[in-house]
């Protein structure tokens, strides 16, 4: 491995340098103000924010295959164990990861981290 790694170094396409090949573009267009400006934190927050409620959301994508999947047997889902989890026990379980999804948003609102102004 080491050696394919030191064969395609020597023996590949060298790479070109010169002012145009090194000037930064963004789109194949030229930028037209300082590319290390800074934004405000709260473009970061917000996006910080968005992904974590959307990695939660994703989260409840498999509960509810097995939700369907225990309300559509009567006697709920059969665990690798032997046990049995009923429509009950998963939908409170939602309910506990639901609250807490409210409560952390609650508390990011009240803090104002989704205002502007």
């Amino acid at each position: 491995m080491v050696a394919q790694i030191i064969l395609a170094h020597a023996l590949g396409p060298k790479r070109r340098r010169g002012p145009v090949k090194d000037s930064a573009y963004e789109s194949g267009v030229p930028t037209v103000s300082d590319t290390q400006r800074r934004f405000n934190v709260r473009f970061y927050l917000v996006a910080m924010l968005f992904l974590l409620f959307d990695v939660e959301i994703i989260f409840m994508w498999p509960w509810a295959i097995a939700f369907h999947q225990a309300a559509k047997s009567d006697a709920g889902i059969r665990l690798s164990d032997g046990g049995l989890v009923g429509q009950g026990f998963m939908a409170g379980g939602m309910g506990v990861f639901f609250a807490l999804l409210l409560f952390g948003l609650l508390y990011e609102w009240k803090r104002g981290a989704l205002e502007w102004g």
